[in-house]
């Protein structure tokens, strides 16, 4: 039996994710050497997590944002690459921050992350890089995995927050306070539960605790 939340409780989760990612996505490119050095490594975690996953020819950003990742989507010259995100401001913000080249190559439509306007198996891949870090509860989580898992034909790549195997005396968590790291197994049973294989995963700061990117592929 799905574990999907009642349709007025999905919504209010919705609202509540989406407004923080909106906050935090709000520009194409990040501000500041540090965040350019992280969003050029979280760049080529999505590069290598594509090839992981096989390179699949339709793709679908979910709570997309103002688009940071499309330019990476988009060199595979044969993928067609679909966005969404609960914000039509945000939508018509990355329409009008991209070049029209890129654009060319972006399908854009209105939908939240938790209840996606695609039919079953629509999409070859699921990418999902500025939501799920937010979502502090399993059982939203799991709604989110198991949407993904409906949407899509075969993997999803996710970026998290894993707590760090190393522990650095006085050192503060990178990234904004909001976000808190998840252990590693609870994590990977709710991708099991889910039903959804590891295929692989690479770290922002390996050991570090900073943002990890998942590959999973559906079992079913």
């Amino acid at each position: 039996m799905s574990s999907h939340p009642p349709p007025s409780i999905e919504l209010e989760f919705a609202r509540r994710y989406d407004q923080e990612h909106a906050r935090v996505c709000g520009e194409p490119r990040p501000v500041g050497l540090g965040a350019r050095l992280a969003h050029w490594r979280t760049t080529c975690l999505v590069r290598h997590a594509l090839k992981v996953a096989g390179e699949p020819g339709l793709i679908l950003d979910v709570a997309c944002g103002a688009g940071r990742y499309w330019p990476v989507l988009a060199e595979h010259g044969n993928r067609v690459i679909l966005a969404a995100d609960p914000s039509q401001d945000m939508l018509k913000h990355a329409q009008t921050h991209h070049p029209a080249s890129l654009m060319q190559r972006v399908k854009t439509f209105h939908s939240s992350a938790f209840d996606i306007g695609l039919p079953a198996n629509a999409v070859d891949s699921i990418i999902c890089m500025q939501l799920f870090a937010h979502v502090s509860h399993s059982e939203d989580r799991l709604a989110l995995l198991q949407e993904f898992h409906r949407v899509s034909r075969d993997s999803v790549i996710i970026a998290t927050r894993v707590e760090p195997l190393l522990n650095v005396r006085g050192a503060a968590p990178a990234g904004p306070a909001a976000l808190r790291p998840v252990s590693k197994g609870l994590l990977e049973g709710e991708f099991r539960q889910a039903d959804f294989e590891v295929l692989g995963h690479q770290d922002l700061l390996p050991g570090f605790g900073a943002l990890r990117v998942y590959v999973l592929r559906k079992h079913s």
